[in-house]
């Protein structure tokens, strides 16, 4: 386990054990760490082994997550089943920013949110729940693209958690920089972020401030070329009778197929990304905090 600091980033690890396949979850995992340290901070990819939660692994420990065979998803009602059956287990944002903040991490890094699925019945993601209940700073790319964002942003605000757009005035939809659908506000640099996820707090306010980033525009998936493989990468799962927890993983496995590699070329460069904005943003934060101690 590492030692956490001031600048601490924390990051999830269902993209190592669930969202990607093997060798690439390692060099992701690998390469999400090196670029936190790389901008100033201090990563922490949390998991849980052998029953424990580990907030901070080594590189041994990273390595090992990612060829395990049988490993659970750990949302936050799975905690204590991993712990009693002293299994292993990748956390999702959920769960990340459940033991993020047990461990006094305020910024954690992610690729895109959970949200309301598209499905006949009703499917909706723990993420929204911990986004409305736990004050973090969690930079992503929006919500999945496989997801009903409208419901998915209609939920959030219901939630009265703030929806920010980095650098943007649309909602991204993941491997689309526009999506049609706007934010609650607009901030400009890791600075801004802070002072108004500050003001958010000390207001009283216990959701989380979402901070969501364009992946870069080299990288990115035109919304037109992507929605019919999702469409079809939707049909297949209602058809197979897949929901609930597996349906993610099946959905993103689908759309690498689909798209020849494309969709998961998208995901490693906005993962990159965000691991970059959370760290210059875990950065400002430690900043701000130490001149107010002077």
């Amino acid at each position: 386990m590492i030692k956490l600091s001031s600048t601490s980033v924390a990051l999830e690890s269902t993209v190592i054990t669930h969202g990607l396949p093997r060798p690439q979850n390692l060099t992701l995992a690998r390469d999400m760490e090196r670029v936190v340290r790389e901008n100033g901070a201090t990563p922490a990819t949390i998991a849980i082994l052998d029953g424990q939660i580990r907030v901070g692994l080594t590189d041994a420990e990273l390595e090992r997550l990612a060829n395990e065979t049988n490993v659970r998803k750990i949302s936050r009602r799975d905690f204590a089943t991993a712990i009693v059956k002293k299994e292993c287990g990748g956390t999702t944002v959920a769960g990340t920013m459940f033991a993020a903040h047990r461990a006094g991490i305020r910024v954690f890094a992610t690729g895109g949110i959970g949200g309301v699925h598209e499905v006949e019945t009703l499917d909706i993601s723990t993420d929204l729940q911990a986004l409305a209940d736990t004050p973090m700073i969690v930079v992503c790319a929006g919500a999945k693209a496989i997801l009903n964002l409208p419901a998915t942003l209609e939920y959030l605000e219901t939630m009265a958690v703030p929806v920010i757009g980095y650098r943007t005035d649309e909602f991204p939809a993941f491997y689309s920089r526009q999506s049609g659908l706007p934010v609650s506000a607009r901030l400009d640099s890791p600075e801004e972020v802070v002072r108004f996820a500050k003001a958010h707090w000390e207001l009283g306010m216990k959701s989380a401030v979402l901070v969501c980033q364009p992946l870069p525009p080299e990288d990115e998936i035109p919304a037109e070329k992507i929605n019919g493989f999702i469409e079809q990468a939707r049909r297949e799962a209602s058809e197979g009778g897949i929901h609930g927890q597996p349906l993610t993983p099946f959905l993103l496995a689908r759309l690498a197929e689909l798209t020849g590699g494309e969709s998961l070329r998208a995901n490693l460069a906005l993962l990159l990304n965000n691991a970059k904005l959370a760290a210059q943003i875990a950065c400002a934060l430690s900043l701000l905090e130490k001149q107010k101690a002077i």
